[in-house]
């Protein structure tokens, strides 16, 4: 059974840990807003259950998980048009995890990369969960039998795991139940770098924070960390073939495009020949101009709590309405007794 079978839905989501990062918002964010306003039923998520995968301080994740929310909608997620909830508000999402850690296998799972690297040498320390979410995420996705999954290229190997287990899911049990999940990954910005180290992913868990920028950061902070960004002696390329072998220029030159609206010829074509000491001034100017209304927006939800826990929880029981049937029909086809 081809997709085509199924409804069109994305589903996708992040972590409330530590601060949005520029990287969050043009890898996702904004790929979201597009996707919700091309009308295929979007549902996206604040991931708290995975952020508990590692130590969290309760009243901190509390905060977090609001300010994500906060995020998600300055930036453009509608909660009229699209469903945005909270992941443990939800339970069918662990109901469905536990029943995807009994399809899933050990050896699919130590081919998880982010395993890997989330867990550092010391392995045997890690949690159970740091090692098993990848069925989790499984679950929040298939929760609501969704197609389409906006990803960046580090959670591509998740949405194949996905549709692993869904296929085993079906062959196993002689049904066409779930859909083969596709991971969209697109944009001039599906991974925005660091700006301390062009090869290394910009990362809102990075210890130092210079080497982001965070949706909450003001003007002058955007200036100060596009100033301070690594870069080389080179002037800008006038044609992107120059910027091999050079990844802070890369980098840089991205961000803008992407921020811009642009391709990276079209910057080149623009600031070629020019220092970066002119550059990162253009950069900062057009990076703080964008964000400053997300920014504000977010402050302006975040001094309303009790309005985002009811957006959360509105989304929460339109999220359950479409994974509760298809929870219910998953214990059905394995066997289980479940009540309501």
């Amino acid at each position: 059974m081809s997709n085509e079978t199924f409804e069109p839905r994305v589903f996708s989501g992040m972590q409330p840990s530590g601060n949005l990062t520029l990287g969050n918002y043009l890898g996702a964010l904004r790929r979201w807003v597009e996707m919700q306003d091309e009308g295929i039923p979007t549902v996206y998520c604040v991931v708290n259950l995975h952020a508990i995968t590692v130590w969290q301080d309760p009243e901190a994740l509390r905060n977090a998980t609001r300010e994500v929310t906060a995020a998600y909608i300055a930036a453009g997620v509608d909660p009229t048009r699209s469903i945005l909830f909270n992941q443990s508000q939800v339970p069918q999402h662990a109901e469905l995890a536990w029943i995807f850690n009994c399809v899933a296998r050990l050896g699919w799972l130590n081919r998880m990369t982010q395993f890997k690297d989330k867990a550092g040498k010391d392995r045997e320390k890690a949690s159970i969960g740091l090692y098993a979410y990848p069925a989790l995420m499984a679950a929040d996705i298939l929760a609501y039998r969704a197609t389409h999954v906006p990803v960046g290229e580090d959670q591509k190997q998740h949405v194949e795991l996905t549709r692993d287990i869904a296929a085993k899911f079906n062959h196993d049990f002689g049904v066409e139940f779930f859909p083969m999940p596709e991971p969209v990954i697109k944009g001039a910005a599906t991974r925005v770098m660091s700006l301390r180290d062009g090869t290394k992913k910009m990362s809102k868990s990075d210890p130092s924070d210079m080497s982001r920028i965070n949706l909450r950061d003001d003007a002058d902070t955007i200036a100060q960390k596009f100033r301070k960004a690594r870069t080389d002696s080179e002037p800008l390329p006038s044609e992107p073939a120059g910027l091999e072998g050079r990844p802070e220029a890369r980098n840089l030159v991205n961000i803008y495009a992407a921020i811009a609206g642009v391709s990276a010829e079209a910057v080149l074509s623009e600031y070629g020949g020019r220092a970066f000491s002119e550059f990162k001034p253009a950069l900062a100017d057009l990076a703080t101009a964008h964000l400053a209304p997300v920014t504000a927006r977010m402050r302006a939800l975040m001094a309303d709590p009790a309005e985002i826990d009811r957006i959360l929880g509105d989304g929460a029981n339109r999220a359950a309405e479409i994974a509760e049937p298809v929870v219910a029909q998953v214990y059905d086809i394995v066997g289980l007794i479940r009540s309501r």
